[in-house]
């Protein structure tokens, strides 16, 4: 049976304060910095893997909802999970638009690269809203394990890049993935 956790993504809210902290839950408690969710220069990103193969659904929804994300550390061959890219507060140029680009790449256990996608465009145009909510990059990766595909850690690197703010913002999650 896969381990899942279930989080509401968007209790971890960005923080508009002066706080050192960028990523807040719920209560207002800066939330810890990680490989899968964190900031450089007031640019904040988060990296998931979920099973919900109804993603879409629950991130079109009215902004009083909140949705909830069960996210994976363990796939099993044959599973399909679908990794989503979050951001916040990129930099506006003049006109109110954003311009931000990203690498991928999914590297197997057996440190062979399965995917590798440089200087895909995440998001480009304008911010409607607040910078500091959140938003979703365009590229959506699903990943099912196929019977060929070498058990154990799959890792999975995105580079975040706000190009009008000038920041790189590497970020990383792995999944574990087993056999029937």
């Amino acid at each position: 049976m896969n381990k899942q956790h279930v989080i509401a993504f968007l209790i971890m809210l960005v923080c508009c304060t002066t706080s050192h902290a960028f990523w807040h839950d719920k209560q207002g408690n800066p939330a810890p910095a990680t490989e899968s969710m964190r900031s450089i220069q007031d640019f904040g990103g988060s990296l998931i893997v979920t099973s919900d193969l109804d993603w879409q659904k629950k991130w079109n929804t009215p902004v009083e909802v909140t949705p909830e994300w069960h996210t994976v550390t363990t796939v099993k061959q044959g599973q399909e999970v679908v990794i989503l890219t979050f951001f916040s507060n990129p930099k506006l140029n003049d006109e109110r638009l954003a311009n931000i680009s990203c690498d991928i790449k999914v590297i197997q256990p057996d440190g062979v690269v399965a995917s590798n996608h440089p200087d895909l465009v995440c998001f480009k145009g304008e911010i409607k809203g607040s910078t500091y909510n959140i938003y979703l990059a365009e590229p959506v990766m699903n990943f099912i394990g196929e019977p060929t595909d070498p058990i154990g850690m799959w890792t999975v690197e995105v580079t975040l890049k706000d190009n009008i703010r000038k920041v790189v913002l590497p970020m990383k999650t792995t999944f574990t993935l087993e056999g029937r």
